[in-house]
């Protein structure tokens, strides 16, 4: 049998993570957690299940859970939910679609989501509670701090570095050994 997660989110991010949960076959979906009662329907079928302020409540029937909020212009929500599980001891797995490569010589970090077609290669470290989305390529050596979104079809090349809280917009391309820290913008090169 399966073991049970909740999902904090039940916006459109939801819906990625739920999918990649449901291919990965680890874990059974429980329900979302959501902000408000009646600020979320139900998404994709999973019902709301509580509220962020019944947490410590919820931790007492489940032991897994995820943060399942985007990061786009701000991850603030996502930290603040992630620091919340960890303050009730949840535990917070590493999710990955087995339609990402992953190298056996990669690190990710607990609560990191790792999308469909992803690749990270040989000496890759990514931090805790980021997202690296479909086509995302993190090349060797690269490392990417905690609370990062590595956005849909980003292209981080050999030894770029990603500072903790940053966003790479979605085909951007970091070049051999930059060093990103804030907001990168879509189909951006930094050099």
């Amino acid at each position: 049998m399966k073991e049970k997660i909740i999902l904090l989110g039940g916006g459109g991010h939801c819906k990625s993570v739920i999918d990649v949960i449901e291919q990965e076959g680890r874990f059974q979906i429980a329900g979302i957690v959501e902000k408000f009662v009646g600020e979320s329907k139900p998404v994709l079928g999973y019902p709301l299940i509580g509220t962020d302020d019944e947490l410590e409540e919820l931790r007492k029937k489940y032991k897994y859970a995820i943060v399942s909020v985007g990061h786009i212009k701000s991850n603030s929500v996502r930290v603040k939910l992630f620091e919340k599980l960890e303050a009730f001891s949840f535990s917070i797995p590493t999710i990955i679609s087995p339609f990402a490569y992953v190298s056996p010589h990669a690190t990710i970090e607990k609560g990191t989501v790792v999308m469909h077609h992803a690749v990270m290669n040989a000496g890759v470290k990514v931090g805790k509670n980021c997202i690296i989305n479909s086509k995302a390529l993190l090349e060797h050596d690269t490392q990417v701090g905690d609370y990062c979104h590595i956005s849909t079809g980003a292209l981080l090349n050999g030894d770029v570095t990603v500072k903790a809280n940053s966003f790479v917009g979605s085909g951007a391309i970091a070049v051999q050994g930059s060093v990103v820290n804030g907001f990168v913008k879509a189909r951006s090169i930094v050099k």
